[in-house]
């Protein structure tokens, strides 16, 4: 054996004695479009995104379609039925991203029913990635969305009165107490208080795309806005390479850049899941103890169609659905 082949064989041996059989880029890939979304409501979104998957449509068409069936439900955290921020208001955040890098978000957005279709058309019909406020809902508006009525939902004008109760929360508008809180807690009810509904997918024709939406927390400063928006830290795609969504504190997935950490990650060999790890592991690190006070999990598919998640505390669950397969996945997490 020559030396050249002896480096490239030891170099090999070294990938997989780092990276183990079961991480490996190929290892477990499903043949033909696959589509994972985050959380239980991602099993109804699985279904609206397999309308477009299922009949060889691109994965692009299939996650706008797909989260939008979540933006149509009333639930706590995403869409107008969401709650509000802590003046009451509801704001959206969502972005989408294709296999070629490119990307569109809105932030900060009120009164319309579809972020993720305008983030698309910021995408589609702009020189912006990122349009927010007034300025992406009169972007919207000039597309045709129309303006919805700033009211809550039953569910969430009760979830906000109960709030305020407790919180005793006044605006600080020229009062001298200015200690800025209260701010959105960690939890309501005993739930994490940053559900997302984020998707990838891989359709037929080997194209990636992903998706992300949300109210954000519930109860949030106003003017807040998470990771879900900014790409690279809720959603990254890499045509070549795989694609990653993101669930949980959004302020710690923007400090680690951590969809597209997941998605570098993978670049370098490691399957979806130790990718997703390792992220965890850096936020770890970095919060410390007080990594025990947060929830953050990350889900990523990479271009054999392998998929992977994981997450900082148990409780992370996401959907899957593929020609054979539909069913709910629970999450390996950092804590048990």
């Amino acid at each position: 054996m020559n030396r050249k082949k002896f480096l490239q064989l030891s170099a090999l041996t070294g990938v997989f004695g780092v990276l183990g059989s079961k991480t490996l880029a190929q290892t477990d890939a499903i043949n033909g479009p696959v589509v994972v979304s985050t959380w239980d409501a991602g099993l109804r979104a699985n279904k609206g995104a397999w309308e477009v998957l299922g009949k060889g449509g691109s994965a692009l068409d299939a996650v706008e379609k797909g989260v939008m069936v979540t933006e149509d439900e009333i639930n706590c955290c995403v869409g107008l039925g969401a709650n509000p921020d802590r003046d009451g208001i509801v704001t959206l955040d969502a972005s989408i991203m294709d296999h070629q890098f490119n990307c569109g978000s809105v932030a900060f957005l009120e009164r319309i029913k579809h972020p993720i279709a305008v983030a698309r058309r910021v995408m589609e019909k702009t020189p912006h990635v990122m349009l927010v406020g007034s300025g992406a809902q009169q972007f919207a508006v000039a597309e045709g969305f129309p303006l919805e009525p700033q009211q809550l939902s039953s569910e969430a004008a009760k979830a906000y009165e109960e709030w305020l109760r407790n919180s005793k929360y006044e605006p600080q508008i020229n009062r001298e107490n200015q200690s800025h809180g209260p701010f959105a807690p960690a939890q309501i009810n005993g739930e994490w208080n940053h559900d997302t509904i984020g998707m990838v997918a891989l359709d037929a024709q080997g194209r990636l795309a992903g998706s992300c939406t949300t109210s954000g927390m519930g109860f949030k400063m106003r003017g807040r806005v998470g990771d879900s928006p900014i790409i690279g830290a809720g959603l990254y795609v890499d045509g070549e390479v795989g694609a990653c969504t993101a669930t949980g504190q959004g302020e710690d997935i923007i400090r680690v850049a951590g969809s597209s950490s997941v998605v570098a990650y993978m670049r370098q060999g490691y399957g979806p899941e130790v990718a997703c790890q390792k992220v965890i592991e850096r936020i770890v690190k970095i919060k410390g103890e007080d990594a025990r006070k947060i929830q953050v999990a990350f889900l990523a598919i990479n271009k054999y169609g392998v998929v992977g998640a994981y997450a900082l505390h148990k409780g992370f669950n996401y959907a899957i659905k593929t020609v054979t397969t539909e069913k709910l996945v629970e999450a390996k997490s950092w804590f048990h």
